[in-house]
């Protein structure tokens, strides 16, 4: 039986973003009305939540989770969404070339108490056989939105990197412009083409993103 405690921490998941709405999954152990939703305002803020109350939770949409905090992500617009799909489908095409699934939207836990959702999580075929990735995958890839700030995108680069991703591309939809980061900084796709360190993968931005 859950206690009234733990209880109470979920429906505090998104306190501190009230925007980011929670909802419970059903068959976790937690009762559930139909159609019920948590937004964490009737809550204080500054509760941590604990990782697995995160892991067990499901949210519209899905939020980040670091040291004991719900973080909201950026809602892609038009173009995000489109190159976000498309992305998504460059790869999904190239799939038995490559030797690469693409999967979006999935946790990756980077940290023991941080979970990052990248745009486009690019994995080794066969892919592990986890809900929640707990190993590098080969390339994330991450599409800014008008709302993204460097300082939040570095730290989400940064987490992925000392997680041991190989591979880390930020892409901006609005300006057409991409970087392939590293530890020792951002280096811009100047011929328009993301690249992976190891040539594996070569992807057009013009193939991604809206004219």
């Amino acid at each position: 039986m859950i206690s009234p405690m733990t209880s109470w921490l979920v429906k505090f998941a998104c306190t501190a973003r009230p925007a980011c709405f929670s909802r419970i999954t059903p068959g976790r152990g937690i009762r559930q009305a139909p159609g019920e939703v948590y937004d964490g305002r009737d809550m204080s803020v500054g509760t941590l939540l604990s990782i697995g109350d995160y892991l067990n939770t499901t949210y519209r949409p899905d939020c980040d989770f670091i040291d004991g905090q719900v973080v909201e992500r950026n809602v892609g617009k038009r173009k995000h969404g489109y190159a976000q799909a498309e992305i998504t489908g460059w790869f999904i095409q190239r799939k038995s070339t490559l030797r690469l699934q693409p999967i979006t939207e999935l946790r990756l836990r980077v940290a023991a108490g941080r979970v990052r959702i990248p745009d486009v999580l690019v994995a080794e075929i066969p892919i592990p056989d986890e809900e929640v990735f707990t190993t590098p995958p080969y390339l994330c890839i991450e599409v800014m939105s008008p709302d993204d700030t460097i300082n939040g995108m570095q730290d989400r680069i940064d987490d992925y990197l000392r997680f041991g991703v190989p591979n880390v591309w930020v892409i901006d939809p609005e300006k057409h412009r991409g970087w392939r980061v590293t530890s020792e900084g951002w280096a811009t796709a100047t011929d328009g083409n993301m690249r992976t360190a190891d040539g594996r993968v070569a992807m057009p931005l013009s193939d991604v993103l809206l004219p």
